[in-house]
């Protein structure tokens, strides 16, 4: 269910059947020892099992978002909070004037969510015939239940974001004290209070939680792909 392994044609006789698609917003962006697109992979990897299920199409990422904060570390690509916003604007609009009508964003990046908010209320305003949702996989009730079950704080690049598609290389063992951030601060002061980039708490969680945690999140999804 994915644009790049379709013709416009077959997008096409899609959308005589439906008007549903996704948009997946994420990010290039440190975290820790994972991969530098963990923003893009989770919520992807979600979404193509969500949508295996419910037949709907799956546009292609966005792999940028806003994260000025850990611009200090190396491989990550940070948009201005404007180029974001009017990405996303186009991208909408775009997929609003060939004929889809109901649009989730599933947005993998927390940076990007207090753009996205007043950006989709502004749109679905100008747009009364659509019907547009935003879709937090790890902030979900279900997902965070099952953190909360196994004891385990979900933090930026810990445990929770660790999942064989974002490991890319060895992690740590244990864990790693929380740390205390300034709202507001320069990307070098960001690194020098984060050291490694993980917000803290355990690298790693069993695979079975993990498998839950994933299992809930595409649950999730489903129910909100159907709600559109």
């Amino acid at each position: 269910m994915l644009f790049e392994d379709l013709n416009w044609m077959d997008v096409e006789r899609y959308l005589e059947r439906d008007d549903r698609v996704v948009v997946v917003t994420g990010s290039c962006e440190q975290h820790g020892y994972l991969s530098l697109a963990s923003d893009v992979r989770v919520p992807l990897a979600v979404a193509r099992e969500a949508c295996r299920r419910e037949g709907v199409l799956i546009a292609p990422p966005l792999p940028y978002g806003v994260s000025p904060y850990f611009a200090a570390y190396p491989g990550t690509l940070s948009l201005r909070p404007e180029t974001f916003a009017a990405v996303v604007r186009g991208l909408i609009e775009g997929l609003l004037a060939q004929g889809f009508r109901r649009v989730l964003v599933s947005n993998g990046h927390g940076g990007n969510t207090g753009l996205l908010i007043p950006l989709l209320v502004e749109l679905g305003d100008a747009h009364p015939e659509a019907r547009l949702a935003l879709f937090h996989w790890w902030r979900h009730p279900a997902v965070e239940a099952v953190a909360r079950e196994a004891g385990l704080p979900q933090r930026h690049a810990n445990w929770s974001e660790s999942f064989p598609f974002t490991q890319v290389g060895p992690l740590p063992e244990g864990e790693k004290e929380p740390v205390e951030l300034p709202q507001v601060a320069p990307p070098a002061r960001f690194r020098a209070a984060l050291g490694d980039g993980s917000f803290g708490g355990p690298y790693q969680a069993p695979q079975e939680v993990m498998d839950r945690l994933f299992a809930a999140a595409v649950e999730a999804m489903v129910a909100a792909l159907r709600d559109l």
